[in-house]
């Protein structure tokens, strides 16, 4: 089961986001998301862990928690929504 991780402090690495849902069964990934230019982490990140009462314990358990500073914000991660594909969008003249 995927789950979306908010408002994570900018210092948070993928072992410690790791270490924080290990405590409430096993994590299979950690994924923090970074700006594509800068490189910069943007506060958020996706944990998996292997079965779904496992993670629903997870988001009880964190969801609202102070980690570094920052209260959590836990969820199931959502499908994400498919975009039309980009372009040059309209033309000057």
């Amino acid at each position: 089961m995927k789950i979306y991780v908010g408002n994570l402090p900018f210092d948070a690495t993928q072992g410690s986001v790791h270490e924080l849902f290990s405590e409430h069964g096993q994590v299979t990934g950690v994924t923090l998301v970074t700006d594509r230019e800068t490189g910069r982490p943007r506060g958020f990140g996706f944990v998996e862990m292997t079965n779904s009462s496992e993670a629903n314990a997870a988001i009880g358990a964190l969801n609202g928690r102070d980690f570094g500073g920052r209260t959590l914000n836990i969820n199931e991660a959502k499908p994400r929504e498919s975009r039309p594909s980009g372009g040059f969008g309209g033309r000057r003249r």
